[in-house]
């Protein structure tokens, strides 16, 4: 059902009945080692390059997903996943290897809450039973395509962010146990003119604010509705610039309920600059911590709103400015509160 303009209410309950979760050495030895179910050794995973590597990642963790619950892939009508490598390539390889309908998506590192909330919206809408919901990420492949390959030793600026190897899969049906998808409010572009790559944290900062004040308004709640709000990958430098934009916008978050996956997944004594980023980064936190923190009580209520800095090394070299998109899907323990 919408909700205003922007914003479904998903009354038939789609439910994330289980996660699949893959990262990288790095990720390994990070904040949150316990949000994997498998953890790599080594950027390769054996393959002959990154990007085939990413597709592995992809294929476990949606293999992880299905294998965690009692239905057979069969059973999944669709496959609906992205990443940020060109042409969505990794995505679309792992798509050939599970063999199930697919959706391909490119919101940068918005896909991650795009794909859940279009899973929802299916789902909610009787299109499906089961539907895969992914997104994955490379920190080689990423670098490669869209600054300097890591061989090149270019230094970045501090408000530079690191890319998440990995991948994240929600598995979302009809009926079963688990937390409850309750809405999604879908973003639109925002683009303040920001031209700089390295500082996609400032440019994606607005796109939050705008989506997470309309999911409010359309929803006729407070944030203190939720337990928390969990952006996708402001990092430390987009992080304040959106806390000072609510501030303006009279929404006082106050800064313990206002998390970023970017600023979760990392130690602070690990050498990412402003923070992590990556489709890989918000779905990984999300489905791999959050949501335990779910099934273990201590949350009952989040909003998940995923950034996407919109930018392409064709856009960057051209001079255009950065458009910039976030999405945001609430997720609750309960259903009794739609």
């Amino acid at each position: 059902m919408l909700n205003g303009h922007q914003t479904w209410i998903f009354q038939n309950k789609p439910v994330i009945i289980n996660t699949g979760t893959v990262g990288g050495p790095f990720e390994a030895k990070g904040n949150i080692p316990k949000a994997f179910d498998i953890l790599h050794e080594d950027m390769w995973l054996k393959q002959e390059s990154f990007e085939k590597a990413q597709q592995v990642m992809m294929e476990e963790a949606c293999q992880v997903a299905i294998k965690k619950s009692t239905i057979e892939k069969e059973q999944v009508q669709f496959f609906i996943s992205g990443d940020l490598t060109n042409q969505i390539t990794p995505t679309t390889l792992a798509a050939r290897k599970m063999g199930l309908p697919y959706f391909g998506l490119f919101n940068a590192c918005a896909t991650s809450t795009e794909s859940l909330a279009l899973s929802a919206a299916i789902i909610n809408g009787n299109g499906a039973n089961y539907i895969l919901s992914g997104v994955s990420s490379h920190n080689a492949a990423a670098e490669k395509q869209f600054r300097y390959p890591t061989e090149y030793g270019g230094q970045k600026p501090p408000t530079a962010q690191w890319t998440v190897t990995g991948a994240g899969c929600a598995l979302v049906a009809k009926d079963g146990e688990g937390p409850v998808i309750t809405s999604a409010t879908i973003g639109k572009i925002v683009d303040m003119g920001m031209t700089d790559p390295f500082n996609m944290g400032g440019a994606m900062a607005p796109a939050a604010v705008d989506t997470i004040e309309t999911h409010l308004k359309e929803r006729n709640i407070d944030h203190t509705y939720y337990d928390l709000i969990i952006t996708g990958d402001l990092a430390h430098i987009g992080r304040e610039v959106s806390l000072d934009l609510l501030h303006k916008r009279g929404i006082e978050i106050p800064e313990e309920k206002y998390v970023d996956c970017g600023l979760t997944i990392y130690r602070e004594d690990q050498p990412v600059l402003a923070g992590a980023s990556g489709p890989a980064c918000s779905a990984i936190v999300t489905y791999g911590h959050f949501l335990d923190l779910m099934k273990q009580g201590e949350l009952n209520r989040i909003l998940v709103v995923a950034t996407g800095s919109l930018h392409s090394p064709l856009s960057v070299n051209q001079g255009d400015s950065i458009p910039c998109i976030a999405h945001a899907v609430s997720i609750e323990t309960g259903s009794d509160n739609l």
